[in-house]
């Protein structure tokens, strides 16, 4: 087999990519090559809507088969590439090779998982493709509580979800509060306070010992020796950026694979997009970051499949997040890592408020809870990186545009 372009990696950047390469008129052949089964499909909603039932699974997908059969993308389902060779243009997947004339690298990042006694426990789930959610579905009329470990967005959504359906849900979050890496204070409390109103027990500053049962999962033992009883657990701790092949085959990284401004690596030929893509970010307070996000990798894969097909592009997108949790939408755009204030907007008492992050007295990042004004109008505040008086900033009576100009 052999390509002009293949793609490794067939989520939301993978995808794109191949839209994109068609949309800037490349005629050579494409692969999308994904360890999974599916079509190319839409991972936010795995938390949310198709946990809950809301959504079938064919709503989620990101394009038809027709879609990609008529823009000649070549689908390569169930295949996992263990090796690159740079120099002879090939990968192995599934101990077949397969050569390319350009590879893009597309794998995004595997769930961390617990590392425990009892971490190998039938009813311990992640959650990251749809065969996690659907086998977590299959358990759940036989589960009444279930131990959400770690306190982040995957974490919180599925606890929200799992809470609507009538299971007692714990949070166990080793931090002193929820979604301490990504968001304020102000953030947290509204939240755990959320979850606490809707029957969610939030336990913070807590150490998991270890995941108690035989061959199924009843309960996780803290540090301290208590054992919260539970028939199912999700590990929600992060993500492990699948780059292992790159960086075996000499492409500068570490904790993802870098990337310049139009997304290559240092390897000839080889670019890298999405959640495993390590890049300098003039929105981030470190030198160079990984967004785990669907913005990311969609603008990821429009600057690459332009580089491709020798069009100028460069990345340098505003980041954005969303979280849906109960009937609260958070937005957010910017990044609030490294923020030296912080300012309310409105009453988080009505459910309904923006949190403002400052460095050096410019706005660099809006949480905005319910808030959609605040979030589009916000984000001219974060691309320019102006110094609004916070005092005006947290007057919720006066829109954030008549507040910019």
């Amino acid at each position: 087999m052999k390509y002009d372009v293949l793609i490794v990696g067939a989520g939301h950047g993978g995808a794109q990519a191949a839209i994109g390469l068609r949309q800037n008129k490349f005629e050579g052949t494409i692969a999308l090559l994904g360890d999974e089964p599916e079509l190319p499909y839409e991972r936010p909603p795995l938390s949310k809507e198709y946990l809950s039932g809301e959504k079938v699974f064919e709503r989620l997908l990101i394009r038809n088969a027709a879609f990609w059969e008529e823009r000649s993308v070549t689908m390569l389902p169930g295949r996992t590439v263990t090796a690159v060779d740079p120099v002879g243009h090939k990968v192995t997947a599934n101990g077949e090779t397969i050569e390319y004339g350009q590879l893009i690298w597309a794998t995004g990042g595997k769930p961390r998982r617990l590392s425990c006694d009892g971490h190998q426990l039938a009813g311990i789930h992640t959650v990251r493709t749809r065969a996690d959610v659907d086998q977590m579905m299959r358990e759940l009329d036989g589960v009444t509580r279930v131990a959400v470990i770690g306190g982040g967005y995957i974490g919180l959504e599925a606890a929200a979800v799992l809470a609507k359906l009538g299971k007692q849900v714990t949070v166990l979050e080793a931090q002193d509060r929820v979604l301490a890496r990504v968001a304020g204070e102000p953030l947290s409390r509204f939240f755990e306070a959320e979850h606490r109103a809707h029957g969610v027990e939030i336990r913070l500053g807590v150490q998991v010992e270890a995941i108690e049962g035989t061959e199924t999962v009843t309960g996780v033992r803290l540090a301290s020796g208590e054992v919260i009883p539970a028939q199912m657990a999700i590990v929600g701790i992060g993500v492990v950026p699948a780059v292992a092949p790159l960086l075996d085959a000499g492409a500068a990284g570490g904790n993802g694979v870098l990337v310049d401004e139009q997304c290559r690596t240092s390897l000839p030929d080889i670019f890298a997009i999405g959640d495993c893509a390590l890049h300098a970010n003039r929105y981030a307070a470190d030198a160079a970051i990984r967004l785990e996000s669907v913005q990311n990798a969609n603008d990821q894969a429009t600057v690459a499949a332009k580089a491709i097909c020798g069009v100028e592009a460069s990345y340098d997108a505003v980041p954005w997040f969303w979280s849906n949790q109960y009937d609260l939408k958070l937005q957010t755009v910017g990044l609030s890592a490294g923020h030296d204030a912080a300012v309310v907007r409105g009453d988080p008492a009505t459910r309904s408020f923006s949190l403002v992050y400052y460095r050096d007295g410019r706005v660099i990042a809006l949480d905005c809870v319910n808030a959609v004004r605040d979030y589009v109008q916000g984000r001219k505040l974060v691309v320019e990186g102006l110094a609004i008086d916070p005092a005006r900033i947290a007057d919720a009576g006066t829109p954030i545009k008549e507040i910019a100009s």
